[in-house]
């Protein structure tokens, strides 16, 4: 029949990064798999630009990339390795900084162009013989019963699967199509990003200064300029996007106190509104969420894109024991095999990266006090130090921190 749906073990409705890294693990395992993205990747850009839509990726998410066999690619289309971090506070003046040195690491995580890991996955994608590419595609409906489930696209197209997943982002349809609920709720700010030019060099030092009205990071890229996320209110971010590039530029010399010497140009802005959501279940009849689609929290630790790859190598991991032991991978006892992998960490660093915005936008000066005094204690007591640093690495539980030097 015509209208008979095409037959999948497995649809990833979004072929982000989150997304294509599940489809390239079930790749390995032979499934018959379905890609559905929206916008495929870029395959090209001018020599020398960047976007300013990067990501900071720890050691964990590095090596996940490794296992699939392409990063090398990602490294070989441009990585920016940053070794230490310094981080302190506006109001009450505490400081805290990171080496990865005294971790006796290379480096401590590497900033990513995203357009660059997501074409990497793509391509590995593309020389696989059981994974199909549908882009630009978008769906329309979902229907979940006990045999199957069947994705409607936009085109009248219908896919049938073992299992779908949703790896479509913070505004997830398939998480609204099944009717998963989240909790959380908007941070009334917004994230400015942009690509800057400092004076000085960053000396591959990813820099952050809490002020009250939102954390401001300078990341460091390849070619001496930072990737910008600076997080305001929004009065205050509304302010910043209408200045001028000179404008702008005078403001965040001043709000960086000029750690960096003064920033001396200025990319295209962009701005995205911030808020903390989690989804009540990860999974259902024949359903999974993974990345975005599951948890978004604030992107003051850079953790959002780290912990979704781990999502979807905790679901790779249930899908492979499933299908070794010749188990339905969209089997609920297979999902909530994922869920209890995942949804418990997840919920602990909502719930930090949210105390920690609103600890350090907190301007009472008592409080203000405090917390500098617990950064300054934390950077001089190494136990509890190096454990932060580990755990920010996704290295925790392989080897105990060592000893400075």
């Amino acid at each position: 029949m015509a209208d008979s749906p095409e037959t999948f073990d497995l649809v990833v409705v979004g072929g982000g990064i989150v997304g294509a890294v599940l489809a390239a693990a079930g790749a390995d395992l032979g499934l018959a798999i379905a890609v559905v993205e929206a916008r495929p990747p870029a395959r090209t850009w001018p020599p020398g630009e960047a976007d300013p839509r990067v990501s900071a990726l720890n050691r964990a998410s590095q090596r996940i990339l490794a296992r699939l066999g392409v990063w090398e690619r990602i490294a070989a289309l441009g990585v920016s390795p940053y070794r230490e971090m310094r981080v302190w506070d506006a109001v009450g003046g505490g400081r805290i900084h990171f080496d990865s040195a005294d971790l006796g690491e290379p480096d401590l995580g590497h900033i990513v162009e995203n357009r660059v890991v997501q074409l990497a996955l793509w391509e590995r994608l593309e020389r696989s013989e059981t994974v199909t590419l549908i882009a630009p595609a978008r769906i329309t409906d979902l229907v979940l019963d006990d045999e199957r489930a069947t994705v409607t696209l936009h085109d009248g197209r219908h896919l049938a699967a073992r299992l779908v997943v949703g790896a479509d982002g913070r505004d997830s349809l398939v998480r609204d199509l099944v009717g998963i609920a989240t909790r959380g709720g908007d941070y009334d700010q917004r994230a400015i990003v942009a690509l800057v030019r400092p004076e000085r060099w960053h000396a591959e030092t990813a820099w952050q200064r809490f002020l009250p009205s939102g954390p401001l990071a300078l990341l460091p890229l390849a070619d001496g300029r930072c990737a910008l996320v600076w997080s305001a209110c929004e009065a205050r971010a509304e302010a910043l996007l209408a200045l001028p590039d000179a404008g702008f530029c005078e403001a965040l010399s001043e709000a960086s106190e000029l750690c960096l010497g003064r920033i001396l140009e200025v990319g295209p802005r962009a701005a995205f509104a911030l808020r903390r959501q989690h989804a009540v279940s990860y999974c259902g009849r024949r359903l999974a969420l993974v990345g975005d689609a599951a948890h978004v929290l604030h992107p003051l630790a850079g953790q959002g894109l780290n912990l979704g790859l781990l999502d979807a190598a905790a679901l790779a991991e249930a899908i492979a024991r499933a299908h070794e032991r010749g188990r339905d991978i969209g089997a609920r006892a297979t999902l909530r095999r994922y869920e209890r992998a995942r949804r418990g960490d997840n919920a602990l660093m909502l719930a930090a990266m949210d105390g920690f915005k609103r600890l350090f936008g907190n301007e009472v000066p008592a409080l203000a006090a405090a917390r500098s005094l617990g950064l300054a204690a934390t950077d001089r007591f190494w136990p509890v130090k190096g454990h932060f640093m580990a755990a920010a690495l996704g290295i925790t539980g392989e080897r105990p921190p060592l000893a400075r030097p």
